[in-house]
């Protein structure tokens, strides 16, 4: 983690809302624990249309191979997966 910004008390309001001063982030990633305590993670969402023209032409390439048949042989992912009790 990295050093202390900011230290204050905050309260809830009416509507069960909590005010962030001066955030650095517009979203976070909320984890509330059973003790009251409270952790936010900062999230960067992206906007899905401003995929990098790279990584574009690496997907239109992996298809391509894909409908050619240039694949690699199975993945057996059995190993993996978690036991699921019957």
């Amino acid at each position: 983690m990295g050093k202390i910004k900011l230290e204050y008390n905050a309260k809830i309001d009416s509507k069960k809302r909590l005010t962030v001063r001066d955030a650095s982030f517009e979203y976070y990633h909320v984890y509330e624990f059973s003790d009251g305590t409270v952790l936010l993670r900062p999230r960067v969402l992206f906007d899905p249309n401003e995929i990098s023209k790279n990584t574009l032409a690496m997907m239109d390439k992996s298809i391509n191979n894909l409908k050619k048949g240039k694949v690699s042989s199975e993945i057996n992912l059995n190993k993996y997966l978690p036991k699921v009790k019957k």
